[in-house]
């Protein structure tokens, strides 16, 4: 089941908001023999989180199937997306699996059972909370979701998860479950573009003490005449190699003389994530 992204969390009666953590969706399996943990996209990931699997072996039940987002946290105990597959590589003991929701439970299919009571039957299976376990509770906040996301924005998190405590468990996107983004709008400097697909992309670099850092990629989100200022600037500052260090094939490099205003995810000076290139900066 995969929120659907929205401009404002819901406000009004009927919903619960969960802290979106940053990392990857995860589905634990727990057999009485075995426990496995898949991907998103149905990959076998028990190894590289063996510690969650360990733990989820310990739990007082013969069989179920947790919904929940594996992370790594930095020293505020908020998720860090660019430290998880460096962890998952070589601190496995730094992962956390939180779990929000309980999809079968000693054989019994409760994906049509109410969001509230699935997450109570959670809750009583994982047990009384502990700091030190690899298996967290994701817990929910009762309240106007504006409120709720205008907190979790002033914690620096990167947004909130909003879901209908009525809802029933339906694979793929849905209207019962929202999600808001704490997105913010920055310069950068152009350096490149390339295709992904057959969708344009602009490379782009931020300005630091120490000169230019590459920043990641963003998607063109400019109107048609903005597209065309673009495309004629780009001809005239074409160069043969990358300004900045940027290990990418297939790109058209860029003297850094251009800056564009990007809409992305907050982040601490990270690589550009969700990104979205609105315009060129006067």
């Amino acid at each position: 089941m995969k929120p659907l992204l929205v401009e404002q969390a819901p406000d009004g009666d009927g919903w619960v908001h969960e802290i979106k953590h940053d990392g990857y969706r995860t589905l634990l399996a727990i057999e009485p023999e075995e426990v496995r943990a898949f991907s998103s996209s149905g990959h076998d990931w028990s190894n590289q989180y063996r510690r969650i699997c360990n733990a989820a072996g310990q739990l007082y039940v013969g069989s179920a199937l947790i919904d929940g987002e594996l992370v790594v946290q930095d020293d505020r105990g908020v998720s860090d997306f660019e430290g998880l597959r460096g962890a998952i590589a070589r601190e496995p003991h730094r992962l956390v699996f939180f779990a929000f929701d309980l999809l079968h439970l000693n054989g019994e299919d409760l994906r049509g059972v109410r969001l509230d009571e699935r997450r109570g039957l959670l809750r009583e299976l994982l047990g009384m909370p502990d700091p030190l376990s690899p298996i967290q509770f994701s817990e929910a906040i009762e309240g106007r979701g504006p409120d709720v996301f205008a907190a979790a924005e002033r914690m620096g998190l990167e947004g909130i998860v909003s879901k209908r405590a009525s809802s029933h468990y339906r694979s793929g996107p849905a209207k019962a479950w929202a999600k808001t983004k704490a997105t913010t709008i920055g310069e950068f400097v152009l350096i490149g573009s390339k295709l992904e697909g057959k969708v344009p992309t602009l490379l782009l670099a931020r300005e630091t003490a120490t000169g230019l850092v590459y920043a990641g990629s963003a998607f063109l989100a400019m109107s048609d005449p903005m597209r065309e200022v673009l495309r004629t600037t780009c001809e005239r500052i074409k160069i043969a190699r990358p300004a900045v260090e940027a290990r990418l094939s297939g790109a058209w490099w860029f003297r850094p003389e251009l800056r564009i205003r990007v809409k992305h995810l907050r982040s601490e000076g990270g690589m550009l994530r969700h990104a979205s290139a609105l315009g060129i900066a006067p």
